[in-house]
This record gives structure tokens, C-alpha cells and sequence, in this order.
């Protein structure tokens, strides 16, 4: 079987067919009008930008991968699945994204994943403990952005990719005000933002290789560390 014909079967086991869910994967109704009124992108757009996020991560990877923040897990719970032989920790800041995403990895029987509640500023892990870390969704929504940028460099082993996507600013002005007048008042955004621009330059000057897209207002990115 297809790596992406067994994610869409995991898919299928994961139960993810809640708001949050269908808006970040653009699978329901809801979702997808969320999508298109805030995002401007419809489910092929949507998918474009995740697989894009996930690229950093091999077909047969078998190292130790940390994801940061885990959320829900509907996005990566079914990507687990066809992973059996890595090693994964998933840490969330919140209890009750942390406690939905466990669920998910309870129904798909994952035995090699666990979770640990914790603060992307302050990542309770040894420097270089990682090959692969993992960031989907979450740095537009860290406080402290300037910690978390360093904290994801120093777990990461050299050689090591840092992979994932997030929000940036100054591509889409409807996206913009939506974010800027309705989820940071939610307190699911927090500024600052980075910039298309000003991303892939942070990025170029930290890591050794530096691949980087943008989807409409998602950049994605899969970068190594120097050896």
C-alpha cells in the first residue's frame, strides 16, 4: 500500500470530525468555508501546503522525531501509523489538544509514540536529542517565538532537519484582518509575525540547507542543521 493510501486509511480510524479538525485539514463543510472565507484556499491548496510541511520527514524514518506542538493530532497521528520503527514524542503547551490527540493515537493502536505536556520556550530535552523536529501550525501562535526558534535548534542532532509551517504576514490582506481582528482576540494567534521575507532569511541563517515555500499566507519549510 501507497504511503498516502495508508495515511487516508488512518485517517479514516482517528475519529477527527470535530470543527477543529475538519477546518485544519479542510474536510468538512465548516471547514472548508473557513478555509476559502479566511484562507482564500480550497482542500487541494490546503493539502499542497502540509505535504509540503511533512517533506522533511523520510517514507521508512526510523530515528527519534519530536513534534511541537502536537495539537489535536489530526494531522500527523495517521502519518505515525506508517512509521511504526521511529521513535516519536509529541509535546503540547495545552492539556486538552494534548488529551484529543492521545485519543487518536489510542485508536490507531500507536505503541511508539508518547506525549508529554510542556513549553516549546523550554523543552524539557537533552541538546541533540532529535533527528527530526517537527513544527505544523504552532509558531504564530507561540508568545515566546524567539525561545522557541532556539529551543527547536538546540533538541535537534547536527544533521538533523527542522520541517513544518505556520502563518506568515503580508501575503493575503483578508487573511491578515481575520487574523489580526478575530484570532488574536480568540488568543489563537499571537503577534509578532514572521514575514515570508524575514522567515526564510532566519532560516537561511541558522541552518545549513533551507528549503521554503509559501501556499497563499502558509509558509512551509524543511531545513538541516550544519553536521
Amino acid at each position: 500500500m501507497e504511503r498516502k493510501e495508508a495515511i487516508r486509511g488512518a485517517y479514516r480510524l482517528t475519529g477527527g470530525n470535530n470543527f477543529y479538525d475538519g477546518m485544519i485539514t479542510c474536510s468538512t463543510l465548516s471547514g472548508k468555508a473557513v478555509c476559502r472565507l479566511v484562507w482564500d484556499m480550497n482542500k487541494a491548496e490546503n493539502d499542497a501546503y502540509l505535504e509540503k510541511a511533512l517533506s522533511g520527514i523520510p517514507e521508512h524514518f526510523s530515528g527519534k522525531l519530536l513534534e511541537v506542538p502536537v495539537g489535536t493530532g489530526i494531522l500527523t497521528m495517521p502519518l505515525y501509523k506508517t512509521l511504526p520503527k521511529a521513535a516519536i514524542t509529541c509535546l503540547d503547551y495545552s492539556a486538552d489538544m494534548m488529551g484529543q490527540a492521545q485519543e487518536k493515537a489510542d485508536r490507531l493502536h500507536l505503541k511508539n509514540v508518547t506525549f508529554r505536556q510542556g513549553d516549546v520556550g523550554a523543552l524539557p530535552f537533552e541538546d541533540g536529542a532529535f533527528d527530526i523536529v517537527l513544527s505544523l501550525n504552532g509558531f504564530h501562535a507561540f508568545p515566546d517565538k524567539e525561545a522557541a526558534y532556539r529551543e527547536a535548534y538546540r533538541v535537534l542532532k547536527p544533521g538533523g532537519i527542522f520541517c513544518g509551517c505556520f502563518y506568515v504576514k503580508g501575503e493575503q490582506k483578508r487573511t491578515d484582518w481575520f487574523i489580526q481582528h478575530v484570532y488574536e482576540k480568540t488568543g489563537f494567534f499571537t503577534p509578532p509575525y514572521e514575514t515570508a521575507f524575514s522567515l526564510k532569511k532566519r532560516l537561511e541563517k541558522r541552518y545549513a540547507t533551507v528549503t521554503f515555500g509559501t501556499v497563499k499566507s502558509m509558509a512551509w519549510f524543511a531545513c538541516r542543521k550544519a553536521e
